[in-house]
């Protein structure tokens, strides 16, 4: 015989409270004392009870819930802004559901209908290219929605958040020119994705301006197996640069594996700036130099925006363009005098208040 399931009103009565007050707590809708909190959740736990989320959403149309959509779970870069975007809705009392298209354009019209499916509060989407599917552009109209890192928020039909990506890779090109760098190779993801080109397009603009020649640029994918075998074929049909310029978290590990590969010493024979920094980039016994994304302010400023939306805001869509730091650690060696115009690097300010690492930030 199966037991009869448990409802809110057996858990306010087990509790001594209010349907009301169950509901606040059990939702995070709003404020309860701490005291009151710990019985209904001790209610809740001895009565096995759980939140119909599919009945709520029968009663409201909606759910309360957001969206979020990224082209890889595998990214450290994204899995990141995931978290930090989930620990904010869950504080203003929203659920997260996250799908990952893959990199690939087909299966994210097909992620993006299942979130859809949901009938959510609202929407972030990071598409996998430049071609936003369509189906975000028709539902900008009634659904809130915030795009995310991989979008021209030029002419955007939503809000966006990102980061300075030209100025991202002319700061990493200014340390390398400023320690002597004359030969760089960027290691890029994807040229088809707006930031990659924008980092590209910084980057080479200012080593042509400053030692007047252009880094080589080379298409290393999302994979970082494959990503390291491509970097090791290049390096055994060219001459070795002297430092390398990874675009991404991805590109980073690609070009390691490759240089370990070829027992090449960094940065006594390659120099290396890495992209998207994390705790295991200064684990090394090399600490690397890498340009760090602002993922928290990132993603308040992404949270900030749908809120406002959910809550009625109609204004024009706003683009919000985050700053980068290059944070200097080991990875690149000083290969003497700079070039004409270019500042030779200064001993470095540690940025102990930042983040207690004792790393250095050049902004």
């Amino acid at each position: 015989m199966s037991r009869k399931r448990s409802t809110i009103k057996d858990v306010a009565t087990r509790a001594g409270v209010s349907i009301a007050t169950v509901s606040n707590v059990l939702s995070g809708s709003k404020p309860v004392n701490a005291e009151l909190r710990k019985r209904v959740e001790s209610a809740a736990l001895e009565l096995s009870y759980h939140v119909d989320r599919a009945a709520s959403q029968l009663r409201s149309g909606q759910a309360k819930v957001i969206g979020v959509l990224v082209p890889d779970l595998d990214d450290v870069f994204f899995t990141s802004l995931v978290s930090r975007l989930e620990v904010k809705a869950r504080e203003d009392g929203y659920d997260v559901i996250v799908a990952s298209s893959r990199d690939d354009a087909e299966l994210e019209k097909s992620r993006l209908r299942a979130l859809l499916g949901w009938r959510p509060s609202g929407l972030v989407a990071v598409p996998c290219t430049d071609d936003v599917p369509e189906v975000l552009a028709e539902e900008a109209h009634r659904l809130p929605m915030v795009l995310a890192d991989r979008v021209d928020s030029e002419g955007a039909f939503a809000d966006t958040v990102t980061i300075d990506n030209a100025e991202a890779g002319e700061i990493a090109a200014r340390h390398l020119a400023s320690m002597g760098h004359c030969d760089v190779v960027i290691a890029a993801s994807h040229l088809s994705i707006v930031p990659i080109r924008e980092r590209v397009r910084g980057a080479d603009s200012f080593l042509r301006q400053a030692i007047g020649r252009g880094a080589t640029v080379i298409e290393l994918g999302s994979n970082g197996e494959r990503g390291a075998e491509l970097f090791l074929h290049w390096l055994e049909r060219h001459a070795r640069p002297t430092a390398v310029l990874a675009l991404t978290n991805v590109t980073t590990l690609a070009v390691l594996s490759a240089l370990a590969a070829r027992r090449i010493d960094i940065p006594e024979q390659v120099s290396i700036i890495g992209f998207d920094d994390y705790a295991w980039m200064s684990a090394r016994k090399t600490a690397l130099t890498a340009i760090r994304q602002p993922v928290d302010e990132m993603a308040g400023a992404i949270w900030n925006r749908l809120k406002a939306r959910i809550a009625g805001d109609e204004s024009a869509p706003q683009p919000i363009e985050l700053k980068t730091s290059l944070q200097v650690r080991d990875s690149v060696r000083n290969l003497g005098a700079a070039p004409e115009g270019v500042p030779a690097s200064a001993p470095p300010l540690r940025d102990e208040d930042a983040d207690g690492a004792g790393q250095s930030a050049i902004h």
